[in-house]
C-alpha cells in the first residue's frame, strides 16, 4: 500500500510494529507456553519441588538448609550455628543455604586458608559422628559450588546413620534402610555420583517418628 508518510517515518513506524509483534511473541506468548508445559508436565519442580508437612510447605528439595540447633542468643548475627545430632548435616556452605548469597569461596586446592578449613572440619565431623578422622567424606568439609547443593554423598549419609540412631533411640538398621531408599542413582546412569538429598532424608526422618 502506497503511503505519502516520510520515509523516516515509515521506517519507525515498521520498527514499532516489530516492537510490539516480537512483544507479543517472546513476552507473552512464549512465557505462557514454557508455563503450561512446566505444569503440565513438571508441576512439581515448576513450583519449586515444595516439601510439606500436614499440608504446610516446610522446605524444597532444591535448595539445601543447615539443620541446626536454636541460637544461644538470635540477636547475634556472629554467632557460629552447632549442628543438631538428631538431624543428618548438610555439606557446609560458604553462603550459608542463603538463596540470596549463591556462592563458592573459590579458594583452590592447594590454598593454606582452604586447608587449615578442611583440617578444622574433619576433626569436628569426626567428633559429631563419632568416627575416625580418616573416615570422614570429603564433602563433608568441602562446599559445593553453588553453596546450595541439597545432596551429599551416601558415605555422609551412612557415616551419619549411629549418630542420628542414638539421639533418636532408633534402630541403626531402621535409619540404615530409609538412607538407602534415598541414595539416588547417577543421571541418566552416567553423569555425576550417585547422592542422597539430605532435605528430602530429614523430612523423611521426621515422619518417620
Amino acid at each position: 500500500m502506497r503511503t505519502n508518510l516520510p520515509r523516516v517515518l515509515q521506517h519507525h513506524l515498521t520498527a514499532l510494529r516489530m516492537l510490539l509483534a516480537f512483544t507479543v511473541i517472546t513476552g507473552i506468548g512464549y512465557p505462557l507456553l514454557v508455563t503450561g508445559i512446566a505444569q503440565a508436565g513438571l508441576s512439581h519442580q515448576a513450583n519449586g519441588a515444595l516439601l510439606t508437612t500436614n499440608g504446610t510447605p516446610v522446605a524444597s528439595s532444591l535448595i539445601g538448609q543447615n539443620f541446626a540447633l536454636p541460637k544461644k542468643n538470635p540477636d547475634d548475627a556472629q554467632e557460629p550455628l552447632r549442628p543438631d545430632p538428631k538431624w543428618f548435616q548438610p555439606r557446609p556452605s560458604v553462603g550459608g543455604y542463603d538463596p540470596m548469597n549463591s556462592g563458592a569461596s573459590n579458594l583452590g586446592p592447594n590454598n593454606t586458608d582452604l586447608i587449615k578449613t578442611v583440617r578444622i572440619r574433619r576433626a569436628a565431623v569426626a567428633a559429631f559422628d563419632g568416627v575416625p578422622p580418616a573416615s570422614v567424606p570429603a564433602d563433608a568439609v568441602t562446599a559445593s559450588g553453588s553453596g546450595l547443593d541439597p545432596a551429599v554423598s551416601p558415605a555422609y549419609a551412612y557415616e551419619q546413620v549411629d549418630r542420628v540412631a542414638k539421639v533418636r533411640h532408633l534402630a541403626p538398621v531402621k535409619v540404615r534402610t530409609l538412607v538407602a531408599h534415598h541414595v539416588q542413582a547417577r543421571v541418566l546412569g552416567f553423569l555425576g555420583q550417585r547422592s542422597v538429598n539430605v532435605v528430602e532424608l530429614n523430612h523423611a526422618l521426621a515422619n518417620l517418628m
